[in-house]
């Protein structure tokens, strides 16, 4: 598809909008056909954005065998939104310039330019409305890790199917060990870059922090393949990046202040919860590593409470016990 034949879904979706709003009568497929310089199914293409993207009243009238906008005494006169994307798109849109800009400086600089120029085209269109949006329109990278030098081996591996010698250092533990993994994923998490791998050292699931990697190489043999059932059940169902099948429940209560806040977050995709009678909020999360759900309960400190299991309260109690100490 071209680039004008592209931009112009925007200008007919705007066309058949004016059409539809100027007139009170139904307006046949054909002479919508005619009207916007396009085929039936083009035709049919833009009604249904107009409609389930932007919301357009848009009904076909099976007697006059026409389309047209619902005439509702009670409604307001239907009008086109000054957005036409969606939150996603939106940040999806912003997220791809950036990471295009910072990307077409390689190799990949000739290709990466076209998408660029595609792009900018695109955010430039006068339907959208998005002139302004490389300075208005935000979406920082707070507490950004570099991926690493360790970073191209690791995708390459993990796409070609090959294991890899390497050595580690934990942050957690501080300890450098040495590692043979089969990687299976490549994860971008809050900012920073993980491999999941299988550990042909431990015969077991771990997510490795890609920056942590140091001498890394690319092994002949054939990487251990894990089923994607296997990896969700592993990855999936506890919390956060922390790996391993969830087997504790987190009950948390947040305040009826915080909870205005946290109803709205989905911190976990099976997470359960619950206004109590006294307006406070009960959250359920299912984990199995404390260390990140700790690390977020803690964020919210007098306004939430750990409810169960206690050796969640205990853990919560006692960092903020050293917190405390901090400020004798």
């Amino acid at each position: 598809m071209g680039d004008a034949q592209a931009m112009d879904k925007f200008d007919r979706i705007f066309r058949l909008h004016a059409i539809l709003a100027s007139r009170r009568t139904p307006i046949s497929l054909d002479e919508l056909k005619r009207k916007l310089d396009c085929s039936k199914a083009t035709v049919h293409r833009t009604i249904n954005a107009l409609k389930d993207y932007l919301a357009a009243p848009i009904v076909f009238d099976s007697e006059r065998q026409g389309y047209r906008y619902t005439a509702d005494a009670k409604a307001p006169e239907f009008e086109l939104p000054g957005l036409w994307f969606t939150p996603a798109e939106l940040q999806a849109l912003a997220l791809m310039q950036r990471l295009l800009q910072e990307a077409g400086r390689g190799l990949l600089e000739e290709h990466v330019g076209t998408l660029t120029k595609r792009l900018n085209e695109l955010t430039s269109h006068k339907r959208l409305n998005l002139n302004e949006s490389a300075r208005r329109l935000k979406f920082p990278a707070l507490a950004a890790r570099p991926a690493g030098t360790a970073f191209p081996i690791a995708i390459s591996a993990t796409l070609e199917r090959k294991k890899l010698k390497l050595h580690y250092h934990a942050r957690g533990t501080n300890e450098h060990t040495a590692r043979t993994i089969s990687p299976q994923r490549v994860i971008h998490y809050r900012e920073s870059w993980y491999l999941d791998a299988w550990d042909e050292n431990k015969q077991a699931l771990r997510s490795f922090s890609i920056d942590r990697i140091h001498e890394l190489t690319a092994l002949d043999a054939p990487a251990t393949d894990i089923s994607e059932d296997e990896l969700d059940k592993h990855y999936a169902s506890s919390y956060g990046i922390f790996s391993g099948e969830a087997d504790k429940i987190a009950v948390l209560q947040f305040t009826a202040e915080r909870a205005r806040w946290v109803a709205d977050e989905q911190w976990h995709p099976q997470q359960q919860s619950t206004y109590l009678a006294d307006g406070t909020y009960e959250l359920r999360i299912p984990y199995s590593d404390p260390r990140e759900l700790t690390m977020d309960i803690l964020r919210h400190a007098a306004h939430v409470k750990v409810i169960a299991p206690e050796s969640l309260r205990r853990e919560v109690r006692d960092q903020l016990a050293a917190a405390l100490a901090q400020y004798p």
